[in-house]
């Protein structure tokens, strides 16, 4: 009965793994900087769906975690291609270059929120990633390849939308405006619990 049940979610889990490295792949081919972090976060969500159908205690407190993290993780990154734009007028990743130049801070809140989406240590993002694949693993081992395949690819947009943002020669079209405090107190309100759930991430599951 056991195995049957297996046998019947894995076209489910096939479908959401599948999901989430072609969504990666778009993320690379992505011009808009608000559709790409939009199918990031579709991305993210074939993890989750994939930890649901399994339905162990890991694997829903696996979830439970990375729903919140990148829930936080999200809309920080839509807060800042929104600070972005006001600057710019345009959502295009080519017409946002050279934004450390200008706004060195916010260049560290971009980095915070790029390698909190690639699930770094100790975010709670990793934390829940770890624990949602090794239990798919020992729940069936090929699931490992597409999970390692999506956080390679995860890492390598990531960096690309922080490259392609922060560096490089600065538009000329760009609001050269200094950093309000309303941006500053945005951010801060999105790092805080990032900091906190790393120290008790147990907060989260309940446990």
């Amino acid at each position: 009965m056991l195995y049957q049940n297996q046998m019947l979610h894995y076209p489910f889990i096939t479908l959401a793994l599948w999901g989430m490295i072609m969504t990666s792949l778009i993320c690379l081919r992505q011009p808009d900087l608000k559709a790409l972090i939009a199918y990031s976060s579709v991305s993210h969500m074939g993890l989750i769906v994939s930890a649901t159908m399994i339905q162990t205690p890991s694997c829903l407190a696996g979830a439970m975690m990375l729903m919140v993290a990148h829930g936080i993780t999200s809309s920080m990154l839509f807060c800042l291609a929104n600070m972005m734009y006001e600057r710019t007028n345009t959502r295009t990743l080519a017409m946002m270059q050279g934004a450390q130049t200008i706004l060195p801070l916010m260049t560290t809140f971009w980095l915070m929120a790029n390698l909190t989406n690639m699930a770094i240590p100790p975010t709670i993002n990793l934390l829940g990633e770890i624990i949602i694949s090794s239990t798919m693993f020992n729940w069936s081992q090929p699931t490992l390849i597409l999970t390692g395949s999506t956080t390679a690819i995860t890492a390598i947009y990531s960096m690309y939308m922080f490259s392609t943002v922060q560096q490089g020669k600065m538009q000329k079209d760009m609001i050269n405006s200094p950093p309000q405090t309303r941006e500053h107190l945005v951010l801060m309100l999105h790092m805080m619990p990032m900091m906190l759930l790393m120290i008790n991430p147990q907060v989260i599951t309940l446990t």
